[in-house]
């Protein structure tokens, strides 16, 4: 099934069982996924919509880095909620030691020996890890393994 067929499945669900902020955040999903899908000018594949769910993801991270900051646990807890919505659509996240394996692999293949060259390795990298890692992460990643001792 569909990415954009569970949310359907999950939106109906979520309106029968009168769960009003898992709907809303669905339909808001649903907005965003048709957004990209009108920009794009023909219909989204499954890897497209991960990039949508990926940036929703981030918008809430932010979202609750900011309202801790500002001492308002009410609306974290209801990002966070929404956050666990969204993350089930999600690939299984990659560990830390495959993201190294992966950025070892990248590296050999552009033949990057410098910091300097971290565009090509992160070119190289980020289709291979959509959805599934964290890009902040993974430039740290790259920056320390480029700069250190264990290239």
């Amino acid at each position: 099934m569909s990415i954009l067929k569970r949310i359907d499945a999950d939106l109906i669900q979520a309106l029968k069982a009168h769960d009003g902020l898992k709907a809303t955040l669905l339909r808001g999903l649903k907005s965003d996924i048709k957004y990209k899908q009108i920009d794009k000018g023909a219909e989204l594949t499954d890897e497209e919509i991960l990039g949508v769910l990926s940036s929703a993801v981030k918008k809430h991270k932010e979202s609750i880095e900011q309202f801790r900051a500002g001492n308002r646990q009410d609306l974290v807890d209801k990002e966070t909620a929404e956050l666990n919505h969204i993350t089930v659509y999600l690939p299984q996240p990659l560990s830390e030691d495959e993201v190294r394996e992966l950025i070892r692999a990248a590296i050999a293949k552009c033949g990057a020996d410098s910091p300097a060259k971290i565009g090509l390795v992160m070119k190289e990298i980020m289709p291979q890890v959509k959805g599934r890692a964290d890009g902040s992460v993974i430039k740290n990643l790259v920056t320390a393994i480029l700069s250190g001792p264990d290239k």
